[in-house]
């Protein structure tokens, strides 16, 4: 029989939410941004996976770039990860054998700046604004409201970052006017400010002003993606069930926004009060992909008048559609 220590000794690393898994076990890895949509990960691995999605166990971590998730992707040491969701298209547009099972999130864009210094896009002119992620999601966005609003790129400056918390800090310094931010990243600038002394709001809800271009009240931002091999294993009720943990998930999120909070914040890297404060500008929700067709549809139209390219130059055809 073992003893106490020598069991003990066996154990292998906890992961982020707490949970345990067996020597020599395989746990799967749920892969998530350093944003709001990975609050649902994070929650659904704490509360526990169904066996038919992971009978080893699960982990989640969170990727840092869009680099490191395509390098991920194309690997395949991310089968299932949440992505921007032209990302998703543009994959399988280019024959990487990726499909979207769902959308997490309806919008998480929020320019932040002092108060009173911006409430429109068109008060972004003359300004120098701070945006991660150079030709990624949140600079697509802005482009279109700015082309929206009249605006060229010699209006404003346009100060690139490789992160959301490297944009943050160059707005506390004083090196940027405004910062385009998703959930958590804009609450934690406006905490980070008050502390300082400082002044921040969201000035600018990007899903308001999406709504006055598109005609559309959401924007299906985010959600998770998964390799074909991945789908294939579990195969279509074990789709069905990682939705429904994903669906759970979020109720819970709703309803013990803390609890949520604490689960994510390590993984997140920020303290469990900011992590919930943003839960409610964050639009969180877990739409089943074939719910919301027509939705990305229409999103994805609005980003190919600026370049096809962007989604792998045309819409999707049913494969696209995990669930």
């Amino acid at each position: 029989m073992l003893d106490r220590r020598t069991l003990i000794a066996g154990l292998p690393l906890v992961c982020v939410t707490g949970i345990r898994f067996a020597q020599g076990a395989a746990p799967l890895t749920l892969w998530g941004p350093p944003a709001a949509p990975s609050i649902i990960l994070a929650q659904a691995i704490a509360t526990g996976l169904p066996n038919a999605v992971a009978p080893d166990g699960a982990v989640f971590k969170v990727w840092k770039t869009p680099d490191e998730m395509r390098a991920g992707i194309s690997s395949n040491t991310m089968e299932a990860v949440v992505v921007p969701s032209y990302v998703a298209a543009n994959l399988y547009n280019r024959g990487l054998g990726v499909r979207l099972l769902n959308i997490l999130t309806d919008g998480l864009l929020h320019v932040v700046a002092p108060p009173g210094t911006a409430s429109t896009i068109a008060d972004l002119k003359g300004k120098r604004v701070a945006v991660p992620f150079r030709n990624d999601m949140p600079d697509y966005i802005l482009q279109r409201l700015l082309a929206a609003a009249g605006l060229s790129s010699g209006d404003l400056t346009i100060d690139y970052s490789g992160t959301p918390p490297e944009a943050v800090q160059m707005l506390l310094a004083g090196r940027a006017d405004a910062a385009l931010l998703s959930e958590p990243a804009a609450s934690a600038a406006i905490v980070r400010a008050k502390a300082a002394g400082k002044a921040l709001e969201h000035a600018i809800d990007c899903r308001k002003a999406w709504a006055s271009v598109s005609g559309h009240a959401t924007i299906p931002q985010a959600g998770l993606a998964v390799t074909e091999k991945f789908a294939a294993r579990i195969g279509k009720d074990g789709l069905g069930a990682l939705q429904n943990a994903l669906e759970t998930a979020l109720q819970t999120v709703r309803k013990d926004p803390q609890s949520a909070a604490a689960a994510a914040a390590p993984a997140l890297g920020l303290p469990a009060p900011v992590i919930a404060q943003s839960m409610t500008t964050s639009n969180l929700v877990a739409h089943k992909v074939s719910a919301v067709r027509n939705d990305l549809a229409s999103f994805f139209d609005v980003l190919m008048k600026s370049d096809p390219r962007i989604i792998g130059g045309k819409q999707l055809d049913d494969g696209f559609y995990a669930l």
